[in-house]
């Protein structure tokens, strides 16, 4: 993990008290040196290629949307009502304005991340409509639970975004929710963030506060923040979406283009296929960021969940989603894009061994499919209705332990190591060697989660078992949290523009729909 600046003073024993000190610096953004898991060779990149561009140009995508239809027309397309029949050349040429890779600027220039190639980023879940809180009681959110969330984001070194409504604060109207939640991932953390697309207006109002906080002309050239826009499966784009990406997209900063995938029931009962459709999908959102506005930012996204064919639940954690992830990322790859997916989700009602598994599962092959932008990283389960504190503290620290494997052997004091092992020699230890004492913290991740103790003294110290050990550290988190610094004036700018914004929202309108 990264450090702070420390003086070497104090001798041996206190420098080593400074390494095991708490940490919340944020990782650099991840840099990948693992080989990647690719089942698919070059024929069959070719042919899910083509088997895609068939698709969109034999059976469309609808976009229901004037203004879309409308733009697609401009551009060349053949627009048969709704449906629009995509050339694969015209896709091609538009694809290939995307930048492989780029960098988010956070408001502490210290936290900005890349993003691309082998540059990845670790983001928590949102959307819950429930919370698993710190006392582990089901119940509905408040804004004061959302920025508690936010806060943990921060503290919580893997992490690399503080998102946005990590779960839904519902003591606020919905249509003016969007503001407040905005609000709440600028003000407790210093990282970047999400934007709110729950409506053309509401994404043009988190671009409003976009600027406020680092700048028009800032904007124009740096990406900030990631708006989502999800695809109704099969082969639908609607005008929510479309008008949120147009939002994001004319000022220069990216989205998800996110086809929502149940597989077996808005996509076929099959993984080949499956893939061909989303990937067509993906595509024809890709291509539409650039008929907006060309070389603005945007990436490959997805939400993969197979469909229980007895329930017709969704699952987590099946080797179905694991060999899609594989072979998106592969796609993704393809054409040269930054790609998203995600992460540590679980079905379970509970922070059990089903979410544990399942969790596991997911990261594991995320990590080894490359993925770029891995959202849902900490705190999802029961299929995403709610984040649980508990399981966001572990899977926090289980994405640091896949950081610290995905970059990779470290050869740095391979010579230093070597030269221990001649002054040990035969039937030695190495506890009280210097290399030992220098290097102990970062040679073997230490979990704090993860009781690795004897059974004699997990029970002399109480036999807490892991749901109420990450509520305990929880709660020592948010004791230690101390607010990132905000600009004043900006801040009032901020809290002046929301209140303005609330004021123009009807209050009965507020407290029902949309907006």
């Amino acid at each position: 993990m990264s450090e702070p600046q420390r003086t070497r003073t104090g001798g041996r024993a206190s420098r080593r008290a400074i390494r095991s000190a708490p940490n919340h610096l944020m990782l650099p953004g991840l840099k990948r040196n693992l080989p990647l898991c690719e089942p698919m060779d070059d024929e069959q990149i070719e042919k899910m290629d083509n088997a895609s561009m068939d698709i969109l140009e034999e059976v469309g995508v609808v976009f229901r949307d004037d203004i879309a239809l409308a733009d697609w027309r401009a551009a060349g397309a053949d627009v048969r009502g709704e449906t629009v029949h995509l050339d694969r050349g015209l896709v091609r040429e538009l694809i290939k304005t995307i930048p492989s890779d780029f960098t988010y600027h956070a408001r502490n220039p210290n936290n900005n991340v890349r993003l691309g190639g082998k540059h990845s980023i670790f983001v928590p879940m949102t959307g819950a409509p429930y919370l698993r809180d710190l006392d582990d009681v089901r119940r509905n959110p408040t804004l004061d639970d959302l920025a508690m969330f936010h806060k943990l984001s921060h503290m919580s070194p893997a992490m690399h975004s503080s998102a946005h409504h990590i779960v839904e604060p519902y003591d606020h109207a919905i249509s003016q929710r969007h503001l407040r939640i905005t609000y709440s991932s600028m003000k407790y953390s210093d990282k970047t963030f999400m934007g709110m697309t729950t409506s053309a207006k509401n994404a043009e109002d988190v671009m409003d506060m976009c600027a406020i906080l680092f700048g028009d002309e800032f904007m124009e050239t740096h990406p900030v923040t990631t708006g989502n826009c999800n695809g109704n499966s099969p082969l639908v784009w609607d005008e929510t979406m479309l008008g949120a990406m147009r939002a994001f997209s004319k000022r220069n900063q990216p989205v998800l283009c996110s086809p929502f995938v149940l597989g077996g029931a808005n996509t076929p009962a099959s993984v080949v296929p499956t893939v061909a459709q989303l990937n067509a999908e993906a595509l024809s959102a890709l291509a539409y960021t650039q008929v907006i506005r060309r070389g603005t930012p945007a990436i490959y996204g997805h939400y993969l969940s197979s469909v229980s064919m007895k329930s017709g639940a969704p699952m987590a954690g099946t080797p179905e989603i694991s060999l899609m992830n594989f072979m998106i990322g592969q796609m993704a790859r393809f054409y040269d894009v930054p790609w998203r997916t995600s992460n540590t989700l679980g079905g379970s009602k509970t922070f059990d061994a089903q979410a544990g598994y399942e969790s596991a599962t997911t990261l594991s092959a995320v990590m080894h499919a490359g993925a770029n932008y891995i959202w849902h990283s900490a705190g999802w389960n029961e299929a995403g209705m709610h984040c649980s504190v508990a399981k966001f503290i572990v899977d926090a620290e289980q994405c640091a332990m896949a950081y610290r494997m995905a970059e990779g052997p470290r050869w740095d004091d391979f010579d230093e190591g070597l030269a221990a092992i001649r002054d040990v020699g035969p039937g030695g230890h190495y506890l009280g060697h210097e290399h030992t004492q220098e290097n102990f913290q970062r040679a073997f991740f230490m979990p704090e989660m993860l009781d690795n103790n004897s059974i004699e003294q997990w029970q002399a110290e109480g036999g807490i078992e892991i749901t109420e050990r990450a509520l305990n550290f929880a709660r020592k988190q948010l004791r230690e949290y101390q607010e990132p610094h905000l600009d004043q004036a900006k801040n009032e700018e901020l809290l002046e523009y929301i209140a303005r914004r609330e004021r123009e929202i009807p209050a009965a309108e507020a407290l029902n729909t949309e907006y």
